[in-house]
């Protein structure tokens, strides 16, 4: 079972969240919280598999969440639910170290989807980020350089691609018809050149090239 804590202010939206993970065989939710506050408590109690973390709540917003859990050390697989399409937003939470960001209008199968995702240690981005992400990689002149700075070779472009599309390295083996070990190569040397740590990181600086 994938234990899960929702977090957001709206008593409507946990109640309808509640409801439809309630559908789901392989989730359960073990806490709520209202606010930043108690999101830190109700985490620090349950220990959670997944948090689903409001973008905006009182007592402390996502941002702060996320910081806070990470300092302490406690930080479980986070995804970000916003009504916003706020692309500033995503970047800081994400790079707080939130492990995903969706709207708030994500179908149950898209949500159970990505809190599998992330229990399996994967990331998951909003379509639209990386719709964007992907035009800043095939743009001709990305601003300050960007990707063509950075000498990705077409191969290294397309494993980007991939990688910002949420797919696991052994789903862009697939993809890409190579071992998954070369697939591995291909990311380390992305991360390397593009001065970040991990694939999510990696995935959203494409975003801020735009």
């Amino acid at each position: 079972m994938i234990r899960v804590v929702l977090a957001d202010d709206h008593i409507l939206v946990r109640e309808g969240i509640r409801t439809l993970l309630a559908l789901v065989d392989d989730i359960v939710l073990v806490g709520e919280a209202g606010d930043g506050e108690q999101s830190l408590r109700v985490v620090s109690e349950t220990r959670p598999d997944v948090l689903l973390l409001d973008m905006r709540m009182p007592k402390g917003d996502g941002a702060f969440v996320v910081s806070e859990l990470a300092r302490r050390g406690m930080l479980p697989p986070t995804l970000i639910l916003t009504t916003f399409d706020d692309d500033e937003a995503a970047l800081k939470v994400v790079k707080a170290g939130a492990r995903g960001f969706l709207l708030k209008d994500v179908t149950l199968d898209r949500l159970v989807a990505a809190v599998r995702a992330l229990a399996a240690g994967e990331t998951v981005l909003d379509p639209i980020l990386v719709a964007r992400a992907q035009c800043a990689l095939e743009a001709k002149s990305p601003p300050d350089g960007g990707a063509d700075a950075l000498e990705l070779t077409p191969r290294e472009r397309e494993v980007l691609r991939l990688l910002a599309d949420g797919h696991s390295n052994r789903e862009i083996a697939k993809a890409l018809f190579v071992a998954e070990g070369t697939v591995k190569n291909h990311v380390s040397n992305i991360l390397t050149k593009m001065g970040v740590r991990d694939r999510t990181r990696a995935a959203l600086k494409a975003a801020e090239w735009l």
